[in-house]
C-alpha cells in the first residue's frame, strides 16, 4: 500500500497544484503524459505483427524472440505454440496495460490510472506463489485480482461483441469463455484468453498448466493478426464505455 501511495498521492497533488497555480493547458499536457505511461499499445502491436510475419515465413528463431513476454521458455516451441504464447499474452495484457487503466482513469482520473499501474506492476514483480514471494506478494496479488475482477468479465463480453462485428465466431467465443475461464491459474485472465480462443476457433495451450478452446482451426501466424483485430475493436468499444462513465460521473454526480 505504501508503494501505491508513493505514486498516487504526488500525482494527485502535483496535478492539483499545476491546475491551481500554473495553467490548465500545462495540467492537461502533464496529465496526458502520465496517462500514456499507464497504457501500452504500440510496442505490443509491433511485436505481434513481427511474430506473425516470422511464423508465416517459417523463421522460428526470430519468432521465438517475441514469445518471451508470455513468461515461458521458447527454446523448444514450434510455430503453433509461439502463436499461442503471443495470443495468450495479448489477451492478458489487454486488461493490465490497456482496459483497466482506461477505466481507472474514467472513474478516478489520472491518479486512478497511476494507482492501478502501481498495483499491477507490484503484482507483476512480487505477486507470485513461489517460496521467495509467497509471504511478500500476497497483498499485491490479491489487490490486483480485486481491481481486475469486473474489467476482465466485461472484457470477455466485449470481445464477443467484437467477434460479431468482425464476423468471427462470436457464439463460440462466449461458449469457450464460459467453459474454460477457470482453467488458468488466474481467476481473472482466463476470461479474455478463453474468449479469444473461441472467437479464433483455436486451442491455446501453456504446456503443463492449461488448455483453452478447441482445435477447430490451425493455429497459424494469421491467427495472431486476427487476435489483434479483436483486441483493437475491443479497445474501441471499451473507450466508448469509458466515455459513458465519464459523462455519467460528470453530469449526474458532479453537476455544475
Amino acid at each position: 500500500m505504501t508503494v501505491i501511495c508513493v505514486f498516487a498521492i504526488p500525482t494527485y497533488f502535483g496535478l492539483w497544484a499545476i491546475l491551481a497555480y500554473i495553467s490548465i493547458f500545462v495540467y492537461a499536457f502533464v496529465g496526458v503524459i502520465l496517462l500514456k505511461m499507464t497504457i501500452c499499445i504500440k510496442l505490443e502491436t509491433d511485436w505481434a505483427k513481427a511474430a506473425a510475419k516470422a511464423i508465416q515465413s517459417d523463421d522460428l528463431d526470430e519468432a521465438k524472440e517475441y514469445s518471451h513476454f508470455s513468461r515461458r521458455d521458447s527454446k523448444n516451441l514450434n510455430g503453433s505454440q509461439i502463436s499461442s504464447a503471443v495470443i495468450e499474452s495479448m489477451a492478458e495484457n489487454l486488461i493490465d496495460f490497456k482496459l483497466s487503466p482506461m477505466m481507472s482513469f474514467a472513474l478516478f482520473g489520472v491518479t486512478g490510472a497511476v494507482a492501478f499501474r502501481a498495483i499491477n506492476t507490484l503484482d507483476g514483480m512480487v505477486g507470485f506463489k513461489d517460496k521467495e514471494h509467497i509471504n511478500t506478494g500476497w497483498f499485491s496479488a490479491n489487490l490486483d485480482t480485486i481491481v481486475n475482477y469486473i474489467p476482465t468479465r466485461l472484457t470477455a463480453l466485449l470481445m464477443v461483441v467484437a467477434a460479431a462485428i468482425l464476423r468471427m465466431d462470436a457464439k463460440n467465443a462466449w461458449r469457450i469463455a464460459r467453459r474454460d475461464h477457470k482453467k488458468t491459474p488466474s481467476r481473472n485472465h482466463g476470461w479474455p484468453m478463453a474468449a479469444v480462443a473461441g472467437a479464433l476457433r483455436v486451442q491455446l495451450e501453456k504446456p503443463g498448466q492449461y488448455i483453452l478452446g478447441d482445435p477447430q482451426e490451425l493455429l497459424t501466424g494469421n491467427k495472431i493478426l486476427g487476435a489483434l483485430r479483436i483486441r483493437d475493436v475491443t479497445i474501441a468499444l471499451w473507450g466508448l464505455l469509458c466515455v459513458a462513465v465519464i459523462v455519467i460521473i460528470r453530469f449526474w454526480f458532479l453537476p455544475v
